[in-house]
């Protein structure tokens, strides 16, 4: 019998296992954090991407659950400018990943099986993960994943058409001047699930206060970081780790609550209404004066008398 959603979610929702130990990438040469499970060997490994003017610190939370499930994960503090290099960061992201299969993490208890590695992102960091994962063509990890992801340069619409492993994205909307969660999600080229969180911001996913939350830039979120957590630990345990009782977590047709799975390739979505909406000429929305009737006195027709 295969395991309730629900609880499953409930369960990848708390900490896990492990107790969680943290470290420094400057050791390596890189600032940034690492976190970890306390032991053990062949272990998966994940590098994640913060977003736009934002720090791992940001994460922490996140990336200690992550580690709690038995994940080494890896954060690069690089690139954190107001105009950062989405390419740069992308090949801070792999050589963070690098550092993780190839130093020594621990006293000889730890250690990363070079073939469960994944890059996930939020934001800004989800575009450059992808263009990381584009990066590893001679040597592609596991799965990716990109949470709430935005738009970069250079495209990472473009290089998800290389991505062949599986893929979870998640978004609070499907399409804007903030979000390429769709296009993203209908050119990765693996089996790709996107999932929408109801109530949820791109900026949701990030701890604690911030500068730019005083310029409406969005606030943290408890609710959208617990969903998010449990959606993402899942996906990695089963996809990455190989481990089958959380196969749910990359089956579209499984049902969790507060969100809902999308086919990137269906046309008829909420946001096309409206695109389709601003296309149409105004004598086509319904009640809307015409053309002749929003013309000037001058401009309208002759008619034969007062009566017309």
């Amino acid at each position: 019998m295969a395991p309730n959603p629900k609880k499953l979610v409930a369960q990848l929702s708390r900490r896990g296992p492990h107790r969680v130990l943290r470290g420094d990438l400057a050791i390596a040469g890189m600032p940034g954090l690492v976190l970890a499970p306390e032991e053990g060997f062949n272990l998966p490994a994940i590098a994640f991407g913060h977003h736009w003017l934002t720090s791992p610190e940001r994460y922490l939370t996140t990336l200690k659950h992550l580690a709690s499930w038995g994940f080494v994960v890896v954060a690069p503090s690089t690139e954190r400018g107001v105009v950062p290099s989405a390419l740069n960061f992308a090949a801070d992201l792999d050589t963070a990943l690098a550092i993780a299969t190839d130093v020594r993490l621990g006293p000889g208890r730890l250690s990363v099986k070079p073939s469960k590695l994944a890059f996930v992102g939020h934001g800004f960091g989800a575009g450059a993960a992808m263009l990381a994962a584009q990066r590893r063509k001679d040597r592609p990890v596991a799965a990716v994943s990109a949470l709430f992801p935005t738009p970069v340069s250079p495209s990472a619409e473009k290089a998800a058409r290389q991505l062949t492993m599986p893929a979870l994205v998640l978004a609070a909307e499907l399409k804007s001047l903030t979000s390429n969660a769709r296009a993203l999600a209908e050119n990765l080229a693996g089996d790709t699930i996107l999932r929408t969180i109801e109530h949820s911001s791109t900026a949701g996913l990030i701890e604690g206060h911030r500068i730019s939350t005083w310029f409406g830039l969005g606030k943290s979120e408890k609710k959208t970081q617990s969903i998010s957590r449990a959606l993402l630990t899942g996906f990695l345990l089963h996809q990455v780790d190989g481990d089958k009782t959380y196969a749910a977590f990359a089956d579209p047709a499984a049902e969790f609550k507060r969100t809902l799975v999308v086919d990137p390739y269906q046309r008829a979505l909420p946001e096309d209404e409206f695109d389709e909406l601003l296309s149409l000429p105004p004598a086509e929305l319904a009640g809307a004066p015409s053309r002749t009737e929003l013309a000037s006195p001058a401009e309208q027709p002759r008619r034969a008398g007062i009566l017309g």
